[in-house]
């Protein structure tokens, strides 16, 4: 069996078009357009192109992107105190503040600030919370943006049992939380799991986001899985490669998703989509 390739490219252009059909015909009915306040501390290089990445699909999409570049040395107190004032902003509907913070920044009381109706990371422990008990409101965008994939798979992802290869709060525990609402039987693994291949191997879906170059081994890989693989990691020869082993895997998967190229375009998508969630619940 040779992997289809599920193109994440191909699928976010699709739900970016829709989004910008939505845009502009909000704006052709003389309503203002969307807008995301985009708050980036210090001078990290991976950090500053993925903001110019998701400020250019903003652009692209028709909503307004309001930029805060703040310096690596400002006080946790003066980023609560934008933080503030954007959430009290009426023209602002959501807010982004771009990780990783510098050393002295507890993220978790950052993130914990913004308005959970303007929270379009889907990170704000309400909204996590939200997920939990099946009531959701603002989404993770990682994991949201993999729902969509699979959905693309024409997967009936009921009743199939899922493996999700790591625990973070950004990717891991929200993904289970996601494939236990779609009704998967799911199972969380993380570094004390014993017999990894083991469970992998028993998976119809599995989720690699381990931060991890090529882990998850082809051979482990169920004939006829689906295989999303989150993970993106520079080798020192400077390929870019996944936490699943793409070559061995992608003969024995039913589908797989490319490093690059797979879920990263998706999880700017489904920020744009938050925002534009965002600011049509604020209209009601």
């Amino acid at each position: 069996m040779t992997a289809q390739i599920l193109d994440g490219k191909a699928i976010s252009a699709d739900i970016r078009a829709d989004l910008t059909q939505q845009v502009a015909s909000l704006t052709a009915q003389g309503q203002r357009a969307p807008c995301l306040a985009v708050v980036l501390v210090g001078d990290d290089p991976a950090s500053h192109v993925y903001v110019r990445n998701k400020e250019r699909a903003c652009e692209q999409i028709g909503i307004r992107s309001l930029p805060h570049r703040l310096d690596s040395a400002t006080a946790e107190t003066d980023l609560i105190e934008l933080i503030d004032t954007l959430n009290e902003a009426e023209d602002v509907d959501g807010i982004l503040v771009q990780l990783p913070l510098p050393a002295h920044i507890d993220a978790d009381r950052i993130l914990g600030r913004i308005s959970p109706a303007k929270d379009v990371d889907g990170f704000h422990p309400s909204n996590i919370g939200r997920l939990l008990q099946r009531r959701p409101g603002l989404r993770p965008c990682t994991p949201y943006g993999v729902i969509k994939m699979l959905e693309r798979t024409n997967t009936a992802v009921a009743g199939k049992r899922a493996v999700v290869v790591g625990a973070s709060n950004i990717v891991g525990r929200p993904m289970a939380m996601e494939l236990l609402l779609a009704n998967a039987t799911v199972t969380i693994c993380n570094s004390k799991t014993r017999d990894l291949a083991e469970e992998v191997g028993r998976a119809e879906i599995v989720v690699a986001g381990i931060g991890k170059p090529e882990f998850v081994r082809g051979d482990w890989i169920a004939e006829g899985a689906v295989v999303i693989d989150v993970g993106i990691n520079r080798l020192d020869d400077g390929r870019l490669v996944g936490d699943v082993e793409f070559e061995a895997a992608a003969q024995r998967a039913s589908w797989i998703t490319p490093v690059p190229g797979g879920v990263g375009p998706m999880t700017i998508a489904m920020l744009m989509h938050n925002t534009v969630e965002a600011y049509r619940a604020r209209q009601v």
